[in-house]
């Protein structure tokens, strides 16, 4: 009889990456794997394209940190995404739980714990999420990203295994990536990104410069679904993408230097790639400040040059990126010397023991 794991995790990319790059492993080892996500979120459409991962949607609700009507509703979709979860797991019968974070793998968390079923929760940033603050009590396990991380977790519960980084980043082509994007070799390539649902700030700025910086960088620029500028689809240097998925690995493999925001699961990929990194963080306006965190500690260790959205101008991401690109080589310098480890290989190790331990 094979060993049984469910997956969950959704909202953003962020919240399944950890999972794409679990999948392929746990195969390796024998495992069947089933997914429980939401029923339109970007796991759903990220999970179809995995052959042999069968996907279960439930209901799920965002619980907010201001005012909105929904916050009275979305109590409910929890309580009926949890019954949903519950079912399934029973059904199911899985050795193990693994949650990557956001707020469908709340029901799951609990579900599974209703159910006596081990569950493991993977937190990316420096301070846990809200969802993972929601779930951490029915949790068995929860492996974090940064040592900083475990002041936040009990310490019996706690455990540090660091970034895990999907192994076909590693595998991209400059080449494959200069002819998807009818770039020239030699002249530098600048990729923008600003998360799974775009960041409009980020796009407007870069786009006002592209006179310019077109002159001296080719960019390639994943915008965001619904994004794309039409009037600058025959720029030549300058290639827009909604989303991307099997292109990027080229596209990190020929990039020179990046532009992005501050998530966790993108800035360990870029470290691992040796990617000389401007982040601009999601400002506080905006979200809970965890990638204000992310951003500085990388700042701090020499990864990454930081502008704070509050100061993002036309201008000042200008110069920031002429600057980025001049220090490219001491950024690498500092990458090179990092202590990451195979977080991947502790965390296949922690799931084996974890479901041994439940038989």
């Amino acid at each position: 009889m094979n060993k049984k794991i469910i997956l969950t995790g959704g909202g953003t990319a962020g919240h399944v990456m950890v999972n794409l790059a679990l999948i392929p492993k746990l195969k390796e080892q024998g495992w069947d794997i089933a997914y429980i996500g939401s029923h339109q979120g970007i796991e759903r459409e990220l999970i179809s394209k995995v052959e042999g991962v069968p996907y279960f949607p439930i209901s799920t609700g965002k619980l907010r940190r201001y005012f909105d009507w929904n916050n009275f509703k979305d109590p409910f979709k929890v309580l009926k995404g949890t019954l949903q979860a519950y079912r399934i797991i029973k059904k199911e019968k899985p050795s193990l739980v693994f949650s990557k974070g956001g707020f469908v793998s709340v029901p799951v968390i609990i579900g599974a714990w209703l159910n006596g079923v081990p569950a493991i929760i993977h937190e990316s940033d420096i301070t846990p999420g809200l969802a993972n603050k929601i779930a951490m009590p029915f949790a068995t396990k929860i492996c974090v990203t940064f040592p900083e991380t475990l002041r936040h977790v009990k310490e019996e519960k706690g455990i540090y295994i660091g970034a895990v980084v999907r192994e076909q980043l590693k595998q991209g082509n400059a080449d494959k990536g200069r002819a998807l994007c009818q770039f020239e070799k030699g002249k530098p390539v600048l990729l923008a990104m600003g998360g799974s649902l775009g960041s409009k700030r980020i796009n407007d700025a870069l786009r006002a410069n592209l006179p310019k910086l077109l002159a001296d960088f080719q960019i390639v620029h994943i915008c965001g679904k619904g994004n794309i500028d039409a009037k600058l689809a025959n720029e030549k240097g300058y290639k827009q993408f909604e989303y991307v998925d099997e292109e990027l690995p080229h596209l990190m493999a020929m990039a020179d230097i990046i532009l992005s925001r501050a998530g966790a699961n993108s800035i360990f990929e870029f470290l691992a790639l040796r990617k000389p990194m401007l982040l601009i963080p999601l400002s506080k306006e905006a979200s809970r400040g965890d990638q204000i965190l992310n951003a500085r500690s990388f700042e701090k260790s020499g990864y990454a040059a930081v502008l704070m959205e509050e100061d993002l101008t036309n201008e000042s991401l200008r110069n920031a990126i002429y600057h980025l690109y001049e220090n490219k080589d001491r950024y690498r310098k500092n990458m090179e010397q990092s202590d990451a480890g195979d977080a991947l290989q502790k965390l296949l190790a922690l799931i084996h023991e974890s479901s041994k331990a439940s038989l």
